[in-house]
């Protein structure tokens, strides 16, 4: 793995073919394993998606964006994709394959990787996840994608609990000598129990989406306080409920300037922001571009 800043103002384009991507995820199906073979390199791509992602680089290289910070993967290189980020990606050279798994967080349920639940790693900043960093763990590492992309090809009885088994382990070998960043939030004390006293807040998200849905509407969805809804909702997803729905608008209102001829003013009143002036604001310091030039570039 090798990182890199992404220097302000460089790189701009990345956020251009912004897209929602629809997993078939639910409460029969819980995960979405793939294994993917891209030929030939492909162009980036930005997806906001709700489940949890986790791929390991089985050959080739990809490289993977998030804002000012940009990764190299290669064979035996790993990633944490948490739910609702925006991410950047492509296959970098040809004949990159990749294992991905995208899942719902009761797919892991209780789970704990030693001393901390396996939601931590996801709910620090990009910078702080675990990423492979020496040649033993990399080998480690593509041995364990390796087998998953085994069980996904051939799917013999029993494929999904293997799955699952072998999804826990590459998250221990991941973390086993990783620690949670310091910061305000303490990722330490995630557990799986606290996600799903959050859920009712996601499901709403994506019930209401593209519209605007409140602290105390989230908060009363899971029976919590608002203080204790924001305090359990920052330390479980890495980041405010305001900031995590705002990204589910923001992912909306890209995807609606690509694939339909609304207006700026009507995709903003559509994504529930105050006015076109505030959406333009909002627009502007999330994606780097005004909403109208985003849409001419891309077209």
């Amino acid at each position: 793995m090798r990182a890199r800043q992404r220097q302000p103002g460089t790189d701009s384009d990345w956020v251009l073919r912004a897209t929602w991507h629809e997993y078939p995820l639910g409460p029969d199906t819980p995960v979405y394993p793939t294994v993917r073979t891209h030929p030939r390199p492909s162009q980036l791509r930005v997806d906001l998606h709700e489940g949890i992602e986790v791929g390991v680089v089985l050959r080739g290289r990809q490289e993977r964006h998030y804002p000012n910070w940009a990764l190299d993967l290669t064979a035996g290189d790993a990633w944490l994709q948490p739910m609702w980020e925006p991410h950047a990606w492509r296959a970098a050279v040809p004949d990159t394959e990749n294992v991905v798994l995208v899942f719902l967080p009761e797919f892991l349920g209780e789970e704990r990787l030693g001393e901390f639940s396996w939601l931590s790693p996801f709910a620090a900043p990009p910078q702080h996840r675990p990423w492979v960093r020496d040649a033993a763990l990399r080998a480690h590492t593509l041995a364990l994608g390796r087998e998953l992309a085994r069980e996904i090809s051939e799917q013999e009885r029993g494929w999904l609990t293997a799955l699952r088994f072998g999804l826990i382990r590459l998250l221990f070998v991941l973390c086993r000598n990783w620690s949670p960043p310091s910061a305000s939030v303490d990722t330490s004390r995630v557990s799986a129990t606290d996600l799903s006293r959050i859920m009712p807040a996601v499901a709403l998200i994506q019930e209401r989406r593209p519209g605007s849905v409140t602290v105390r509407e989230a908060a009363a969805a899971c029976g919590l306080s608002r203080s204790r809804f924001g305090a359990v909702f920052r330390q479980t997803m890495g980041t405010s409920f305001g900031q995590f729905s705002l990204r589910a608008r923001l992912g909306y209102a890209a995807h609606r300037l690509l694939a339909s001829d609304l207006t700026v003013e009507a995709i903003a009143q559509r994504a529930g922001f105050v006015d076109a002036s505030h959406f333009h604001r909002t627009f502007v310091r999330h994606y780097g571009c005004t909403p109208r030039t985003y849409r001419e570039r891309a077209r």
